[in-house]
Formats: structure tokens, C-alpha cells, sequence
């Protein structure tokens, strides 16, 4: 029995519509349908689940899609959510999915809460329309000390690093949860912007090794697609830890994706679900690690920086602190309010840390250990905006990482539906019908953009504070003031509070 009333409402007004039926070609949940004997549109309120696809593409705007006003009791302990998912749970008696970043509207976002400092007088701004504004982004292991030779002249000691040309990246998103079309835009975009794109832990398909140089490629504890071609052709290698969304647990791509070319990518029979475990079975200690790195960096011929990838989590300050003295030249860490295909929703609305916590921690730690230089850090999970970036890099991040953003630039509308497979805008499907949508040379365009548009604004806040470089932007907390937060919460971000 089914006691749970649809989410959402789809709204026609009849006297715009012309029965071109696009909303139902558009529509890839079966939410609308058109019924030939009657000559009218049908709709099924349950399936829609408000990806906004046939609003967006209606020619005559006669579509508007609605929250149900449909209300419950009114009680404080159990709200509607709850009661839905009790409703869910007691009709399926299985573990609840989503995806998109966290659903919890109850712990701080902090960037929220911070203010940029600007300069006026005794320390001028700086015009970066006329003024050299310096956001080339090196990420790797900086030397312990310059050297020079016998002639005086420097001698390049320097570990192997990436150059990002703005302090912003493309997220590890596996080729199977989204489509190849979006990873053809993301690795076009990627070599436009001079940054680079993450292709996940499914693999890199035949076609986007031609973009290796802008790519970094993933080793999960599932092995899917790593080979010796996979690592030396990419610009570096990511060992992939945990994530934001789901700290502790594995991925998983269902059978019903494994086809095709996502089968031969992976390396993985056709139809048999791909499961990535959440530990790596030869990972259980830093010493462990430290050989995987070692390794990694051996089959590479010591070319390629090595990242690993862990989910902002209690004790992230310490973890760091172990992966810094690993080998590793650069930490990425993700906070949980980052994105996914797929994740439980108690995990991912209740495990973990925000990323301002976890950037300010880490920062602060390895600089009292005296080896910050020893490792760079790249934040993800939850960067909206510019003012995020920047935020992100006054707390101690060298750079950021952008998955959710990304995709919104390519058309997603967060339905936060990904596990289905049913991704109206082409992102998080692997059917031929859907995955068509999305042009990957449009999908480009708008990602350089965004990118675009980001690195423009960061220069305008840096002179504005100024600041001329991302290098003296980096862990400069002083150029930070918090606004709503408590005393403990100042002390973990090293911020003082505003008027300060």
C-alpha cells in the first residue's frame, strides 16, 4: 500500500499548451505521457522528480512543475521527510540513495560566515585590469631548500608538479556514473582552461587519451581499468582514499551500466555490478600506503605527482599529517557536502566533516609540524562560487576541486535522481536516447565559461584585498573575519571574529 503522496506536481496551462508532446519526448522518468485515443496529455505526478527538463524546453512556457502542498501533522520530531522515509523504507526494506551533496540544512555552511578583508589606504588595492594579477597554481612537493652548482647557476631540484593556470579543477567523476559525453566536455574544457579534469576510478575511455595531458587518472581499491598505458599517459595519479559524500563506504556501479564501452574501459564483464570496496585490501596502515605511492611513482619512472584522495572526516588533521610523510606530493580532501551517483542518505547527511573545518585543521597541522611544503591540498565538496575559491585558499587549500558546479554548467538541476539512470540532461545516464542530449563541444563552452568567469572574479577580490598572487592568498586567515560562529569554531578556523 502505498501511503506516501507525490512530491512534486506537474502544472500544464491548457491554454498555452498545443500538444506538440516535447514534454513527452523530454521527459525520461515516464512522468509524462501522451495519450493518442484521447488526444491529451497524461501525467503521473509520482514519477516526476523535478529535474525541470520539460519546463526548461516547453516552446510555449505552458510547463511549471510544483512542491505538493500536501502537508502532514504538523510535528516537530517527525517531519514529512521522516515519515516519507519511514514510508519508504517500511514498503522496500532498503537502504535509502541519493546523490548531489549533502540534504542537511542544519549544520553551518561556513563560507556562509566569513568575510573578505579589502584594502584602502595604508595598503592600496591593486586594479587587476591593469596590473599584473598572478592565479598560475603549481601542485606537488616544494623543495626543502634552493640549490645551485658549481657556476652559481640554480639547479632544478624541483619534484614533479602539475601548473593549473586558474586554482580550479574538475572533480573525479567515473566514466559509467556519467556519461562519455560529459567527460569529452570536461577534458575539452579542461585543455582550454590549462587545469585539469579527474576521470574517476571507472577507467579513461579510447577516446580522451588524445587529452592526457590534462588528465589526472584514479586508482580506486577496485582497480577498474588501471594499466600501464592508464598511468603513464596522464598528468598525475589520484589514489582514491574515501570520499565526501560517502567516508567509509565503497562505490558501486550497478550491472545495468556495466555495457559497452563501460565494460571494456573498467575491465569488467558486461552486466556483473562493479564494486570498489571501501578499504584497499593492501592498505592498512601509512607504511602501506606509502609503498602504494612508491610504487605508483616506480611505474611511472618517478614523472608523475601522486594525490590521495580522503573524505574530510574527525581526525583528518592527523591523516594528513601520515599522508604528507607517505611520499604523496599532493592531499585531496573532500568535504561532505560533496557529490555523487550514489550514496545511502544517513551516511551522506550525517558522516564527516565540512571542508572549511577540514582545510583550516590540515593547514594549521602540517604547519606546526613544520612540513606544509612537504604536500599540497586540494578542497572539494560544496564550491559554488568564486568567493568559495578564494575562501577555501585564504583557509589553506592550494587549489579547489569542482564536481557538483561542473555539471550544473552542463544542465544538471540537482534532482538529486542519479541512481536511477534516467538523467533527463544527459550527465549521470548511460542510455544512447538521453546520453545524446549533451553535446560535448556545448558542454565545453559552458564549462570554460563558468571557469572563466570564476578565475575573472578571484582576480577582482584578490586586488581588492590586495593581493596579487594565489600564493600570497594561501593560508592568509588574516585576510578573513567570521561572522555567527562560536569561539571554538574561530579557534578550528583560525579566524577572528568580524571587528576584530
Amino acid at each position: 500500500m502505498n501511503m506516501i503522496a507525490s512530491r512534486y506536481r506537474i502544472n500544464i496551462r491548457k491554454d498555452e499548451c498545443v500538444l506538440c508532446k516535447r514534454c513527452v519526448r523530454e521527459c525520461s522518468f515516464g512522468a509524462i505521457n501522451f495519450n493518442s485515443e484521447k488526444n491529451t496529455i497524461t501525467l503521473t505526478h509520482s514519477k516526476c522528480v523535478d529535474c525541470q527538463r520539460c519546463a526548461a524546453l516547453c516552446p510555449r512556457e505552458a510547463i511549471f512543475i510544483t512542491r505538493n502542498q500536501n502537508t502532514y501533522a504538523n510535528n516537530h520530531l517527525y517531519t514529512a521527510n521522516t515519515l516519507n522515509e519511514i514510508y519508504r523504507q517500511s514498503a522496500t526494506g532498503g537502504v535509502l540513495l541519493s546523490s548531489m551533496g549533502s540534504g542537511i540544512g542544519s549544520v553551518h555552511i561556513y563560507f556562509d560566515h566569513l568575510l573578505l578583508n579589502a584594502s584602502q589606504v595604508t595598503n592600496p588595492s591593486i586594479d587587476p585590469l591593469r596590473e599584473p594579477m598572478e592565479t598560475i597554481t603549481f601542485l606537488g612537493r616544494r623543495p626543502r631548500h634552493i640549490e645551485r652548482g658549481k657556476d652559481g647557476k640554480l639547479v632544478d631540484n624541483l619534484p614533479p608538479h602539475i601548473e593549473l593556470s586558474t586554482p580550479i579543477l574538475f572533480s573525479a567523476m567515473s566514466y559509467g556514473a556519467i556519461s562519455l559525453n560529459v567527460h569529452k566536455a570536461l577534458a575539452k574544457a579542461a585543455l582550454r582552461l590549462g587545469t585539469y579534469y579527474n576521470c574517476g576510478e571507472g577507467g579513461l575511455h579510447e577516446s580522451l587519451y588524445e587529452y592526457a595531458t590534462n588528465t589526472i587518472v584514479q586508482v580506486a581499491s577496485g582497480r577498474f581499468g588501471v594499466h600501464e598505458r592508464y598511468l603513464n599517459s596522464a598528468a598525475a595519479i589520484e589514489i582514491k582514499i574515501g570520499q565526501g559524500a560517502k567516508p567509509g563506504i565503497g562505490g558501486h556501479l550497478t550491472g545495468t551500466k556495466i555495457i559497452g564501452d563501460v565494460s571494456a574501459t573498467r575491465m569488467v564483464p558486461e552486466g556483473i555490478d562493479a564494486i570498489s570496496p571501501a578499504p584497499h585490501h593492501d592498505i592498512y596502515s601509512i607504511e602501506d600506503l606509502r609503498q602504494l605511492v612508491l610504487s605508483l611513482k616506480e611505474a611511472t619512472s618517478y614523472t608523475k605527482p601522486v594525490i590521495v584522495k580522503v573524505a574530510a572526516v574527525h581526525n583528518i588533521a592527523p591523516i594528513a599529517s601520515g599522508i604528507a610523510r607517505s611520499g604523496a606530493d599532493i592531499i585531496a580532501i573532500d568535504g561532505f557536502r560533496g557529490g555523487t551517483g550514489a550514496a545511502p542518505m544517513r551516511i551522506r547527511d550525517n558522516v564527516g566533516l565540512p571542508i572549511e573545518l577540514a582545510i583550516a585543521a590540515v593547514d594549521q597541522r602540517l604547519r606546526e609540524e613544520k612540513i606544509r611544503n612537504e604536500i599540497s591540498i586540494i578542497a572539494g565538496g560544496g564550491i559554488r562560487n568564486s568567493t568559495d575559491v578564494v575562501k577555501a585558499i585564504a583557509l589553506g587549500a592550494d587549489a579547489v576541486a569542482i564536481g557538483s558546479a561542473a555539471l550544473c554548467a552542463l544542465g544538471c538541476h540537482i534532482c538529486a535522481s542519479c541512481h536511477t539512470g534516467n538523467c533527463a540532461w544527459g550527465i549521470a545516464t548511460q542510455r544512447p536516447e538521453l546520453t545524446n542530449r549533451l553535446d560535448p563541444e556545448e558542454g565545453a563552452d559552458s564549462l570554460v565559461n563558468l571557469v572563466s568567469a570564476w578565475t575573472r572574479e578571484i582576480k577582482e577580490i584578490m586586488g581588492g584585498m590586495g593581493i596579487n598572487s594565489i600564493e600570497a592568498l594561501r593560508g592568509n586567515r588574516l585576510a578573513l573575519r567570521a561572522v555567527g560562529l562560536h569561539e571554538k569554531e574561530l579557534e578550528i578556523l583560525g579566524v577572528k571574529y568580524g571587528g576584530e
